[in-house]
């Protein structure tokens, strides 16, 4: 059977498993281990330079999960990193040196732009943000030296989604490299190198694991770049443990039902916050007539339960109200597990290419697993609070 050719809810079930051997399990186990052990010279130096000669490069688990990954996105490998951010800032060295110019989309993950704004630019790497809304227009920020275009689709603070096709086919004619984080969309709701990524990163943390109980990222490459990624991860020592990796499997196994969940929870909730006098707009794609909707229709698979509220004619007084006796929303900083969070934003602090305007204050909401009819209950209290303090 070709696997190339089955459905990401499959693939889901089958991919990273051990086969072929009598009384396997069905899930694949944890294998801890630091040292590898070899019955011979022949067999030793036969394996010198390959990922096969030091727990440190990987052990069965750990692989287990890094070809499931890959098969699923419809990359040629993937990478673990200890987390989502290392997993940015890894790929992100591994293809700058000193004199590079990078494109940054002005809505990226603000650790990243510190990033960058701080230690790229003490190597001699110049970044650029652009407006995550360019598209094709993309081409007339490149330079000779611009290197990698950086995504990230749809923004995790005001969503933007970004015309990845285009901004793809203008950073490769000018010979840049296209880099996106995928983390809201997961490998199951779009597929980056088919429209044209060259370098995909999650945070394995959010939805890939889908438990809050692991930090962990994911760097996945096309063939022709995987050495070159892979040996410069190899020289920074990066691993993550067998007990994580399991984590992720498992986690890995229910994503698709789990975000078929978190859509269809976070859509009744959108529509239903929609209809509140004090909402302006709602940021999420999946909502028709939310900024960014077409483009996420062509696009995209689906969704996944993130979305941000602009409220309008309140102060954040009065959403520090409603948000503080909150029951089901728990406040952190985090998303992609099965429970619910909400948290008051500011991207207009994280902004230099482009201006965040709003009616009122921006809240983003990960709507979880819980029932909906209860996640109303919740908002709707918070809402008689917001409105007692405005009176």
């Amino acid at each position: 059977m070709d696997h190339r050719k089955l459905h990401p809810d499959t693939l889901l079930t089958h991919e990273g498993r051990e086969r072929g051997r009598v009384g396997g399990t069905v899930n694949t186990p944890v294998y801890r281990a630091s040292t590898l052990l070899f019955p011979n010279v022949e067999t030793l130096q036969a394996q010198n330079g390959t990922l096969n000669t030091y727990g440190r490069h990987g052990n069965p688990t750990t692989r287990a999960l890094e070809a499931a990954l890959a098969q699923l996105e419809g990359a040629h490998a993937a990478m673990l990193t200890p987390s989502g951010l290392s997993a940015l800032t890894t790929a992100l060295l591994a293809t700058l040196k000193p004199g590079d110019h990078l494109l940054m989309t002005d809505s990226v993950y603000d650790p990243t732009r510190a990033f960058c704004d701080q230690t790229l630019a003490r190597f001699g790497i110049e970044t650029t943000y652009y407006d995550p809304l360019i598209g094709a227009g993309i081409a007339g920020l490149m330079r000779p030296n611009t290197r990698v275009v950086f995504l990230e689709s749809p923004g995790s603070l005001t969503f933007e989604v970004q015309d990845v096709p285009a901004i793809a086919e203008a950073a490769h004619a000018h010979g840049a490299l296209v880099m996106m984080d995928n983390t809201w969309a997961t490998p199951v709701h779009f597929a980056s190198f088919r429209h044209g990524v060259d370098i995909s990163i999650h945070a394995a943390t959010k939805y890939i694991v889908g438990h809050s109980d692991v930090l962990m990222g994911v760097i996945m490459t096309t063939e022709a770049l995987y050495p070159e990624i892979r040996g410069f991860y190899k020289q920074l020592g990066l691993s993550v443990s067998a007990d994580d990796a399991y984590l992720a499997l498992r986690g890995l196994r229910t994503l698709s039902t789990r975000l078929e969940r978190h859509q269809r929870n976070a859509e009744r909730i959108a529509a239903w916050l929609a209809e509140q006098p004090e909402v302006g707009r709602i940021l999420y794609p999946a909502l028709p007539g939310a900024p960014g909707h077409e483009l996420w229709k062509r696009d995209f698979t689906g969704a996944c339960g993130l979305f941000g509220v602009e409220f309008k004619g309140v102060s954040e007084r009065a959403i520090h109200a409603m948000l503080d006796g909150m029951q089901l929303f728990g406040m952190g900083y985090s998303w992609g597990g099965y429970e619910s969070l909400i948290l008051l934003t500011h991207p207009d602090a994280h902004r230099s290419a482009t201006t965040w305007s709003a009616e009122g204050p921006l809240v983003r909401l990960h709507v979880g697993l819980e029932h909906p009819d209860d996640l109303i209950a919740d908002l709707d209290a918070g809402l008689q609070r917001l409105r007692a303090t405005c009176r």
